[in-house]
């Protein structure tokens, strides 16, 4: 017990290190940008009428005082650090004077509702029909299923997303092609604003999905052809033990281990946001915001999305490397 809580304190200064270089670098890349928020704010408003000398350096000192952005790079980047400490990344430059932590806290359940189900999904049958598919090599029907999964896999999922909004916007024109729900809903928990909700996740959900079965479905299948081929299978067979049996409890369980780390880690980057997807549907969510924070130059929003995605990430590697021991008896606590 006492090797595991040292194992498990080494994985966590890890996990902060990651995070500490991570933000770091993110804030150095940004911040090294031409763009800077304060005066193209003050360029938009002199632009408007107001050109008072003494008003517009009043006002580039409020706004960088507000922003964190006045003062040598260094004194900025402490600052930087002292709001992500109290969650506070300050106001969206771009949706002015709306907090980037609201804007984020609005995207967020969007993203994680549409990914997270679209992970598992296609985590889920990926696997099922991989691990069949490895097991029972010579069935035809589980052979087509692999060409036709196999086919999709390695076009880009924005593709296949404008292919489904010609399909379903243009041709056969049932299903909605943009927005989050029906913008005339009051938002709630009733059965008409989540029947909207659905009906406007299937298209951005299929594009995903379609695409990212081919990855579970190839993985589970090399690692099943490797499993069936191990002493204790062929022994079990001999054994007369049923295939029932043997596929669940023989193969597939053994298999699934390195899976459930890609499960977890897609699980983590999920807060990335599935940017393009999000951007041709328009979905609320935090891919598309982060690309209207680039377009808009709002750095203060782009570093609040990438800081969330990054710590969402290595948390979820940090979550990993603690449960492996606890499930794997073969994984070494070093």
């Amino acid at each position: 017990m006492r090797s595991y809580g040292i194992y498990v304190l080494t994985r966590f200064a890890q996990f902060l290190l990651v995070v500490f270089i991570g933000i770091s670098l993110t804030f150095f890349i940004t911040h090294l940008s031409p763009i800077d928020p304060v005066e193209q704010m003050i360029a938009g408003m002199t632009a408007m009428g107001q050109s008072d000398p003494e008003a517009v350096s009043l006002m580039r000192t409020a706004l960088q005082e507000l922003y964190g952005t006045g003062g040598p790079l260094i004194e900025q980047y402490f600052t930087y650090w002292g709001r992500i400490l109290s969650a506070d990344f300050g106001p969206s430059l771009s949706s002015f004077p709306t907090p980037v932590s609201v804007l984020i806290g609005r995207a967020l359940p969007w993203t994680i509702g549409l990914l997270a189900t679209c992970t598992v999904i296609s985590w889920v049958f990926g696997n099922l029909l991989g691990g069949l598919a490895g097991y029972f090599r010579e069935n035809r029907m589980l052979k087509l299923a692999g060409v036709i999964i196999m086919g999709f896999h390695p076009v880009p999922y924005y593709i296949i997303a404008f292919v489904l909004l010609i399909i379903f916007g243009l041709m056969w024109p049932i299903l909605p092609t943009s927005g989050g729900a029906a913008a005339n809903l009051p938002r709630g928990w009733n059965a008409e604003y989540l029947i909207s909700v659905l009906r406007h996740s299937i298209l951005p959900a299929a594009s995903i999905i379609l695409v990212g079965l081919g990855g579970w479905f190839m993985g589970m299948r090399a690692l099943v052809s490797n499993v069936i081929t191990e002493d204790y299978v062929t022994y079990a067979e001999l054994g007369g033990v049923k295939r029932s049996r043997i596929l669940p409890f023989y193969v597939i369980r053994n298999a699934l281990v390195p899976q459930v780390t890609g499960l977890a880690m897609s699980l983590g980057a999920i807060f990335n946001g599935a940017i393009i997807v999000e951007f041709v549907f328009s979905y609320p969510g935090l891919g598309r915001l982060l690309i209207s924070a680039v377009y808009a130059g709002d750095y203060g929003l782009v570093l609040g999305v990438t800081t969330i995605s990054i710590v969402a990430v290595s948390a979820a590697v940090f979550l990993i490397d603690i449960l492996y021991p606890v499930f794997d008896p073969r994984v070494k606590l070093a």
